[in-house]
């Protein structure tokens, strides 16, 4: 069996940002239901974790095997790596390989801006962002929001905030200014922004919500364990809290379960990502939104069909 190996490069030319989201979105509004996801494994290593991620939907079944390494970035190396091998549903029988860490990396942010998309579009004033993380995630959650956003909303500012400065050195194509954790620029730009991402694997909340506005977004994509948190409990009370799936959030996502533990959620406050898209809750403009995602199996087989789809189709096309 001879199967196609699509490497970084050709995921990220495959499928663009803006593309990748409508798959999110499209999946959601046409029936696809978070809920009956596979839960994912985690396997403990020596020196991190494997993740494994299997899910069917849509005429394909896929499985991502990833690896969690906490040393990794002091050695320039990602904390994150994977693959992902999708198969055709009725058969089973292999269709391709993915590299899962592009795959990670482009969909992450898409479901984020499809979790915010609805609250988003409620608005037209320019954007100012505040982002925990200089990484990968940080970068794409920037580049996934310019291009949703092209010619809808202007993205006026972009302050990343993280514990180094001077190690951080932006891709060509990301403007922005870069400055410390805990410094006065960064509680400025945490007080204006309109939204804020967090992608960190920070344990603890990386900024006092007390100083964000009344309308601001919120998006915590960097833990997916039940001991570690991005954003305080008092920010959860105060926002609409999306989840991608309540059992998931409240199995996997410290953020909300340490908020519900101190009181200031309860698991009936938790909103799933599909009402939103689909329209069954509407949210308030004029209210905190906070999207908290751990990151399941659904979201990379979207992604992965939607590349394998483009793939066969430009193959196709050249031939």
């Amino acid at each position: 069996m001879q199967l196609n190996f699509i490497p970084q490069a050709e995921v990220r030319s495959l499928l663009g940002p803006a593309q990748a989201t409508a798959a999110i979105m499209d999946a959601l509004v046409t029936g696809l239901d978070p809920a009956a996801d596979s839960a994912r494994g985690i396997v403990p290593l020596t020196e991190g974790q494997f993740l494994i991620m299997p899910a069917e939907a849509a005429g394909y079944a896929g499985v991502k095997v990833a690896t969690v390494a906490p040393n990794n970035p002091s050695q320039d190396l990602p904390r994150i790596q994977a693959l992902y091998l999708i198969f055709d549903a009725q058969t089973l029988t292999p269709q391709a390989v993915l590299d899962g860490t592009a795959l990670t990396t482009l969909r992450t942010p898409a479901v984020s801006i499809a979790g915010i998309l609805p609250v988003l579009t409620q608005r037209s004033t320019p954007l100012r962002l505040a982002v925990f993380g200089a990484g990968q995630q940080g970068v794409g959650h920037v580049d996934t929001l310019t291009e949703v956003m092209e010619g809808r909303r202007e993205i006026e500012n972009v302050t990343y905030i993280v514990r180094n400065p001077d190690r951080v050195s932006l891709p060509p194509s990301a403007a922005g200014e870069v400055v410390a954790l805990g410094s006065s620029a960064a509680a400025e730009a945490v007080a204006a922004a309109d939204v804020i991402v967090c992608a960190t694997s920070a344990s603890e909340p990386l900024f006092d919500s007390s100083l964000v506005r009344t309308d601001v977004i919120v998006v915590a994509v960097g833990s997916h364990e039940p001991h570690v948190r991005e954003v305080d409990a008092a920010l959860c009370g105060r926002a609409q809290v999306i989840v991608e799936d309540v059992p998931t959030a409240l199995r996997e996502s410290g953020d909300v379960i340490m908020a519900i533990a101190e009181g200031t959620l309860t698991a009936e406050d938790l909103i799933p990502m599909k009402d939103v898209a689909n329209g069954v809750v509407r949210l308030d403009p004029h209210r905190p939104v906070l999207f908290k995602s751990s990151g399941m199996s659904w979201e990379d087989l979207v992604i992965a069909k939607a590349v394998v789809q483009a793939y066969t189709k430009s193959n196709a096309v050249a031939r």
